[in-house]
């Protein structure tokens, strides 16, 4: 492990996760003209049904993601769903295989916990996150949650158990 990475787990509401999120959502107003609307709480990502970490460079907050559990309901999530939500990477530190190590901890702790598959929203303004996700085993699928009707919405999933797979 690369020794001046270090990931933490903590609360969403976290002073680091704050700051982290709000870049995030700078970004996406650039990129959309919208921030992500999806409304999210501390709580959704407390284990077992979630996780938040930041990612960290010399004790500074350089990166970060979250997984929150989702069920069957309305908006098309299916029963197991773990749902990544907030993963951004500051510009200085793009390009260095941090957001796929979280990816990669975000699976591991999602797994763990029971939870089926791994369901994402991301969009066209957006074509180095699907290039993340296609190159780490993700596949289009329905769009569903909030952005569900939106034309440059692009959701992907990915099983996390090996017995779903249909490739070896």
């Amino acid at each position: 492990m690369d020794s001046m990475w270090e990931i933490r787990r903590v609360r969403f509401d976290h002073s680091d996760a704050v700051q982290l999120s709000a870049l995030a959502q700078a970004e996406y107003m650039r990129r959309y003209g919208y921030d992500d609307m999806t409304p999210l709480h501390p709580a959704h990502f407390d284990p077992p049904d979630g996780l938040f970490l930041v990612a960290y460079r010399d004790d500074e907050p350089v990166a970060c993601g979250g997984w929150r559990a989702q069920e069957e309901d309305e908006e098309g999530y299916a029963d197991g769903d773990a749902e990544v939500k907030r993963m951004y990477v500051v510009p200085q530190a793009r390009g260095q295989g941090l957001a796929r190590r979280i990816l990669r901890a975000l699976e591991d702790s999602a797994r763990t916990a029971g939870r089926i598959r791994m369901v994402l929203e991301t969009g066209t303004p957006l074509p180095e996150a699907m290039a993340l996700y296609t190159s780490s085993g993700y596949e289009r699928t329905a769009n569903f949650g909030p952005y569900r009707g939106y034309s440059d919405s692009r959701c992907f999933a990915k099983p996390l158990r090996e017995s779903m797979s249909t490739t070896g």
